[in-house]
């Protein structure tokens, strides 16, 4: 049975940040090198302080909702602007790492230490510290029941 990714993300890894901004991403959720295809594309989270990473079957799906954003629509291009001048493409080098580009390293004010988390079709990267934070101000239990039954299960 293959280890390499079919596209879903689950779990939590920590991993570190080398000096060149290089980050090894968790064997499991590497695509097939054989692929051509293999990019990735990093964005800057909108809601928190990390860097959303999308795999080779998000991108199109995020290409074709950005380009629905109408020219008319400032607000929307305004958006499209800012999000992108911090947009990252790569591929995993042999060693499977990826590179993050200085904008989003900042943006999510990644120290050494981070923490990737698997968000089923994507993962995020935080700054290991503040991810600690952000899961222990949390809900418990209770709100995690009421939010999941909102979504069907």
């Amino acid at each position: 049975m293959s280890t390499q990714n079919t596209g879903k993300f689950f779990g939590e890894y920590r991993h570190t940040v080398d000096d060149k901004g290089r980050l090894t991403i968790p064997s499991q959720w590497r695509p097939e090198m054989v692929s051509t295809s293999n990019d990735f594309l990093a964005l800057p989270s909108l809601t928190e302080r990390s860097v959303t990473v999308y795999p080779p079957k998000m991108i199109e799906q995020l290409y074709e909702r950005f380009s629905q954003i109408s020219m008319g629509d400032q607000d929307g291009q305004r958006a499209i602007r800012r999000i992108m001048s911090m947009a990252h493409n790569f591929a995993c080098d042999k060693q499977g790492r990826i590179n993050l580009n200085e904008k989003l390293i900042k943006h999510a004010s990644l120290e050494k230490s981070v923490v990737l988390l698997g968000e089923a079709s994507k993962f995020k990267i935080f700054d290991e510290s503040f991810y600690d934070q952000l899961m222990a101000t949390e809900g418990e239990g209770e709100e995690l029941a009421d939010i999941a039954k909102g979504f069907g299960f």
